[in-house]
């Protein structure tokens, strides 16, 4: 069975299991704390960064960037029905153009911050960077969100799903960095009721069970974390 090395809170992580869960890919699960740099993850990825897929040939696949890409060069062109990279060349332009925008821009400002400052601090020794919050950094996040979740509203202002009409790796990106911002209840979804309604959308598909299961020890989730109907 292909094995996937992860961050229960990692973001990018995220993306990769729903990426690979609406593909119907069966993965086993090992998290991994990246912070501690083990010698043999980093054989794997030397860059010593998540998510990591290893599928059943032992091919090693690195980063969301990585893993989307993999997937609909291999998965998508035999599995019509669970599509998530379209035909048309400018449909796949403006997929790709998301995915950067919400694996690079949204996590550099947003869930990066929150999901390190409230969360792996905690396990982090502080030779590694562990210790108190940065709440300025929190602050931060929480001001810069508001701006991402008035332009997930302006996108579906023009569209079913952000990137064009049908579902796509680029939803799948923003919904699995939005959900850890949830969990710490740090997304006013009153800024965009767009943006909220596409969420409750994203959150009732079978890929998301699993995450939505998932709890951080000490922290307990915002009351719209699992709740589908928020």
């Amino acid at each position: 069975m292909a094995t996937l090395f992860h961050d229960p809170f990692c973001p990018h992580s995220r993306f990769a299991r729903l990426a690979l869960a609406e593909h119907g890919i069966a993965t086993t699960l090992i998290a991994e704390k990246p912070w501690e740099r083990r010698d043999d993850f980093l054989i794997l990825n030397p860059a010593g960064t998540l998510p990591v897929f290893v599928d059943d040939t032992e091919l090693v696949v690195t980063g969301a960037g990585g893993l989307a890409a993999f997937l609909s060069e291999t998965t998508d062109p035999v599995s019509a029905t669970r599509r998530l990279m379209p035909d048309d060349i400018a449909e796949r332009v403006e997929v790709r153009r998301l995915l950067d925008w919400f694996n690079g821009k949204f996590y550099e400002e947003v869930s990066g911050y929150l999901v390190a400052e409230k969360i792996h601090k905690r396990y982090m020794p502080t030779g590694a960077g562990g210790g108190s919050p940065d709440m300025a950094a929190i602050r931060a996040a929480r001001s810069n969100i508001r701006y991402h979740l008035r332009y997930i509203g302006f996108l579906l202002g023009r569209r079913n799903c952000l990137a064009g009409d049908e579902l796509t790796y680029a939803d799948l990106a923003a919904a699995g960095h939005l959900s850890c911002a949830d969990y710490l209840g740090d997304v006013p979804w009153d800024e965009s009721e767009a943006a909220r309604q596409w969420y409750a959308r994203m959150k009732s598909r079978p890929a998301f069970r699993a995450l939505l299961s998932e709890r951080v020890a000490g922290i307990a989730p915002a009351a719209s974390y699992a709740d589908l109907d928020f």
